[in-house]
This record gives C-alpha cells, structure tokens and sequence, in this order.
C-alpha cells in the first residue's frame, strides 16, 4: 500500500492529541475491564504500523483497506454485527436498523433511505442553521473560556428538539433535554460481561441501575409520533414529519418505529458533537487555517442563516471537516462476527472469528498516510483516497445512512460559528480521546472563544 502523497501546505502548530493505544497483549479479562472505561487502551498500538494483527483467540485486527472493502462490500458484507454491540446498545435501540439483520433489516433501509436523500436536507438544514445562530450569538456575547465538549452536545441536542421533537405543546423541552440526557448517559455505561460475551442471563450491574431512561425516552417517542400523525400537516416541516410520510406507504409496527426513531436519536447526537467539538480545537491549535476557512465561509454566506445550498461552495471546510473525522472518529471501533469461513490475501477467517475495524488505527496507520498524526486537511482537496482506507461513517450495505444528515449538521454549524466567534487554545490541560459508545473527549475540552 503506497501512502498519500506528500503534503505541501505548511501549518503551524503542534501535533494534535492522541490516544494510548496498548503497547502489550491484552488478556480477555483486561480487555473487558479495559473497553469499559476506554475502548482505545485495548487496540494494540501495533495496528499504527501495521495493516492487519491477529489478536488472541478467534479476534482480527483489520486495517488493511482490500482487506475491508472484501469484508464490509464484498464477500463479507452479510456478515452480522458483532454479538457483544448487540449486547451492549440493544435495550437502548431495540431492533432498529443498528441492530437488526437480514430481510427485516433491508426493509428497514428501504423505508427509510429516502428521508436522508439530498432533496430533504435543505428543510434541516433550516433548523440547524437557527441553532447555529443562537450559539454563534451566545458565545459572542459571552467571550473567554469555554468547554467546547459541552457546547457541541447541546447544539446537537437543541437540532434533535428542533427537528424530531418540536411543536408539541404536551411535551416540553425541558422534559426532551433531561430525558435525553439520560438516555445517552445510560447507553454508555458498558457492561464488563457484555464485552466478554457472557451469556445474557448472568446478572449485569448495569440491572442494580434503573432503565427509567429508556422507558422515559422510549414512552416520549411514542407520544411525539401520536401527536405529530394526528396533526396530519400537508408538507413535512422537519425530520418527524419526514419519517412519519415515508411509513404511510410502507408499513411498520408502532415499536420498530419507535426504535428507529431512537437509533436515529442515538445516531445524529453524539456523533455529529464529538465531531464539532474536535473540529473546533483543531482550528484553535491552527489559527491559520481557521482564519481561511472563516474567510471561505464570509465570501458565501456573510450574515443570515447558512443553507445547504452554501455548503458546496465551502470545500476547504468540508475538508477540515473530513480531516477532523479522519483524526477523531466518531465511530472509531467497530466489528463484525465471521459468518463464513475466507480466505483474502492469505488470511484465514473462520465461522464465527470476531472482525474488529479499528478505524481510529486505520485512519492514523502509518503505511497508509503521509504524516498520519499531522492536522492536514489538504488531504481531501482533490487527489483520492484508497477504497477502505478512510471510513468514518462506515462501509458497504451498511454504511451509515445518516452520513449526509451529519456532515450537513456539522457544516452548518460550524459555518454559523465561525463566522462570528474565534477559537484560540487555553491554558487548560487538554483531554485525550475516550472511546465508549463514541469517542469522545477524556474531560473538559477548554478554548477561549473571541467575537469576530
């Protein structure tokens, strides 16, 4: 595999945070305790430098980009979510399209692919870009240091009540926000036995804790569908009234409905923040490059509300966007259970072998990527990238449907920001990536914000 070629920009600044990968075999029982707290400290730091790693037991560390497109688009793409993230986020989402397999998970695609198509995204992108407004303003008014890890979650929060839970005199905002809130924190609290792959019988201590999140978001999701079918409005203003048009000619139970209501929640929540938040710091460690892509963004779009059609005049922020993910994945791990048995390049994978994507070590590995730790958005100006090589939103069949939906958010986001409010970097200590359910900062992630 032959890196990509070398870039000339010069930026100034230092290397930007990274996280510890294990320099020593891991045993199952460290695996389990350590994936808990922080999936990143068990990947083995060898997947830096190499392509593929065989790990203990039945596991594949694959960061060999023919290996996963055979694995994820080819021969391998019926293969079925690994068993212990069906363990782990299962009461969360149920049997929504993160979960479920086969033909209940093609007609689930089916249904719902057409509300992520680009014709809709210009009505989200209205309720995004009010949001980014209001945080732009309120940092502005507001300058000196600030936790760009708690700002980003909520902008997304505030876009998830604009867009699914909006207009419902009988629930309120507050009750969204606090329920949410909730919720995400109980889906990241991972099991020890989930992640060894006990048998689901054995006590979890994750039972001694109420599931009142669950139940609490998952009743609120029945009652904003009630309400928003009984409005019947004639054209769909948001997300909720796309999704309830699509099921009118395509029929799905009241709690499938529910559990994709909640995986597209689950979905374009922490993903979208992690990115923001990372992207932002990114532009603080390289005031350089925020000053272009601020200009970039005021020469198309210098007041009023972003659109989407201002975005594809924007590449130098969709590629810091795409770089950003590159070096901070939101999904940086997932994996795959071996449904049969191949063999690709001269690695044997048997029925039932576990296939573990590391895609923060992919995206980072150093037989892949010119200075592959190294802020440089240029990458994704032209040239191409290797099939396989750069998967942040996955691959194949199940690549990620909202993948549009989120990269439209965090653009009109972070155009709405930038333009009237300046990032610079703290003397605060900065975190390290986490990896739970998403990767995400280690603790506060402080930057001083300056109006424009």
């Amino acid at each position: 595999m032959v890196a990509i070629g070398k870039i000339e920009a010069n930026h100034e600044g230092v290397t930007p945070v990274s996280a510890q990968l294990a320099e020593e075999p891991v045993t199952l029982l460290q695996f389990a305790r350590s994936a808990g707290r922080n999936m990143l400290e068990v990947i083995p730091a060898e997947t830096l430098r190499e392509t593929y790693v065989r790990g203990p037991l039945n596991i594949h560390y694959i960061c060999e980009p023919e290996m996963i497109t055979e694995l994820l688009v080819g021969q391998g793409r019926a293969f079925p979510k690994a068993k212990f993230t069906k363990d782990i986020i299962g009461s969360a989402v149920g049997n929504g399209l993160i979960l479920s397999e086969g033909e209940k998970w093609r007609k689930q695609r089916h249904r719902y692919s057409p509300l992520f198509a680009a014709r809709n995204l210009p009505v989200l992108a209205r309720h995004f870009a009010a949001t980014g407004i209001e945080v732009a303003d309120s940092l502005a008014e507001h300058p000196g240091p600030v936790d760009v890890a708690q700002v980003a979650p909520a902008s997304t929060l505030t876009n998830i009540s604009r867009v699914i839970f909006s207009g419902n005199e009988e629930v309120s905002a507050e009750q969204i926000r606090v329920g949410l809130i909730a919720y995400f924190n109980y889906i990241s609290d991972l099991s020890l036995f989930d992640l060894m792959g006990l048998p689901k019988w054995l006590p979890r201590k994750k039972w001694l804790s109420s599931k009142a999140p669950v139940t609490t978001m998952r009743d609120l999701a029945r009652q904003v569908i009630d309400l928003r079918r009984a409005e019947s409005r004639d054209e769909p203003e948001d997300f909720l009234d796309l999704m309830i048009e699509a099921l009118k000619s395509d029929f799905e139970d009241a709690e499938t409905t529910v559990d994709n209501l909640l995986t597209f929640v689950v979905a374009g929540h922490e993903t979208s923040a992690n990115a923001l938040a990372w992207g932002y710091y990114l532009l603080a460690l390289h005031p350089e490059m925020q000053n272009r892509v601020r200009h970039e963004i005021m020469s198309v779009r210098p007041d009023g509300p972003v659109e989407y059609s201002d975005l594809e005049n924007m590449p130098l922020l969709r590629a810091h966007i795409k770089e950003t993910l590159r070096l901070y994945p939101s999904a940086a791990f997932f994996a795959r259970d071996a449904g049969a048995e191949l063999d690709i390049n001269g690695v044997k994978i048997e029925d039932g072998d576990a296939l573990f994507f590391p895609v923060y070590s992919l995206h980072r590995n150093e037989k892949l990527w010119d200075e592959p730790d190294q802020y440089r958005p240029e990458r994704f100006l032209g040239g191409t990238i290797t099939r396989g090589q750069y998967i942040p939103f996955g691959a194949g069949p199940r690549i990620c449907i909202g993948a549009q939906y989120a990269e439209t958010e965090i653009m009109v986001l972070m155009a709405s920001v930038l333009r009237r409010v300046a990032f610079s970097l703290s003397d605060e200590p900065l975190p390290e990536p986490v990896l739970t359910f998403t990767m995400r900062t280690s603790g506060p992630l402080i930057l001083n914000a300056s109006p424009v």
